[in-house]
């Protein structure tokens, strides 16, 4: 171990502290008004949601500030889900129950599925949701105000997160850290290079026009990123994109226990750092300032580095409203973090498909 160690570690540890920082004074929660005429589509792809399904929709016909039409397209379900979505739509004609065409090879379902609910729209702006994101009374109206008061081509948030067990404490905050402490501008719109873009899946607002001179989803088809890889294709034919934050508009529960988190993330490892040349970096990079120095104590480098990253961390914990229990299984998340991502690689380069709610998909090359 060299001496300059301690040190290296340290200013790993400043990165994504700066980057944080910058990117917490940064992010702003959704604010305009909604001008006449305005028609959001809620939009929501559901496949074997029956748990979740009744509670998206009541709180997305809940909206206010806007009009608003729910279209909730049953893809394949094998559960109760379509007559769930059925018993609710006989009291209520703002929404609608659609069924999925046969899933063409080469597209993902959820990206499908997307693309058959927005020709289904009929609104002026299209807000996909998943069907474990449940939105909060204002929601609609201030993503599309926000959207209209900056311009906007698409405007998505990371809602927050419920965390409810260890296995999803050790895997879910992570989302927060990545976009919060390592993307220069956190998304916001005055980074307008694609590579800068960000997205969320959970919950993402595209102006009508903007979305369908983009492609929309039809034209990342193969991809189980959307978050990612629609935000790049708005930005990269003109549009700008952000990230607001979403901690006060919607509340949304990913996975439930640490086997169904391990395998939805996972899926999705493969389109991010994944790659054969980009995990090493990060590796580094990740290892490097939230690891590294707890075998460099008691070196004062290391504990102002280890004091960088846990400053951080709370930070990020507090703005995105987890819980605070979280903070101390920071280490372990990290490392967890990183087995799934080599764990996608590894099989990857063996020709493994992930699956998830039974398909199996082969990630599209990053390019």
């Amino acid at each position: 171990m060299t001496a300059d160690a301690p040190t290296i570690a340290l200013l790993l540890a400043v990165l994504p502290a700066v980057i944080g920082l910058i990117n917490l004074c940064l992010l702003r929660a959704p604010r305009g008004a909604v001008p006449d005429g305005t028609l959001v589509s809620i939009l929501i792809p559901a496949r074997d949601e029956a748990a979740n399904i009744a509670t998206c929709i009541e709180a997305a016909l809940a909206q206010r500030g806007v009009a608003v039409e729910v279209v909730v397209m049953d893809d394949g379900s094998t559960d109760g889900t379509p007559d769930i979505v059925r018993a609710i739509a006989a009291h209520d004609a703002r929404l609608r129950l659609v069924a999925a065409p046969l899933l063409p090879e080469g597209w993902s379902g959820k990206m499908h599925a997307c693309t058959r609910l927005a020709e289904a729209a009929r609104g002026t702006h299209l807000l996909f949701i998943d069907a474990d994101v449940t939105l909060a009374p204002d929601a609609a109206a201030s993503l599309a105000g926000h959207a209209v008061a900056h311009d906007l081509g698409l405007v998505s948030a990371v809602p927050r997160q419920r965390i409810d067990t260890l296995g999803e404490g050790v895997t879910v905050p992570i989302i927060n850290l990545l976009l919060i402490g390592y993307l220069p501008g956190g998304g916001r719109a005055f980074t307008r290079l694609p590579g800068l873009a960000a997205g969320c899946g959970q919950l993402m607002m595209a102006e009508r026009q903007a979305y369908a001179a983009a492609g929309g989803h039809a034209a990342v088809r193969s991809t189980l990123h959307d978050g990612l890889r629609l935000t790049r294709r708005l930005r990269a034919a003109g549009y700008r994109t952000e990230i607001v934050a979403g901690a006060g508009i919607a509340t949304c529960r990913m996975y439930r226990g640490f086997g169904e988190s391990w395998r939805g993330f996972l899926k999705n490892a493969r389109e991010g750092m994944a790659t054969p040349l980009g995990l090493p970096v990060w590796t580094v990079v990740l290892a490097g300032a939230h690891l590294w120095p707890f075998f460099l104590l008691p070196s004062t480098q290391a504990v102002l580095a280890l004091a960088l990253v846990f400053a951080l961390r709370i930070a990020i914990t507090r703005r995105v409203r987890e819980p605070a229990w979280t903070v101390l299984l920071h280490p372990v998340a990290v490392v967890i973090a990183l087995a799934i991502q080599w764990t996608a690689l590894v099989r990857a380069l063996m020709g493994r498909k992930e699956g998830w709610k039974g398909r199996a998909y082969a990630a599209p090359e990053t390019p």
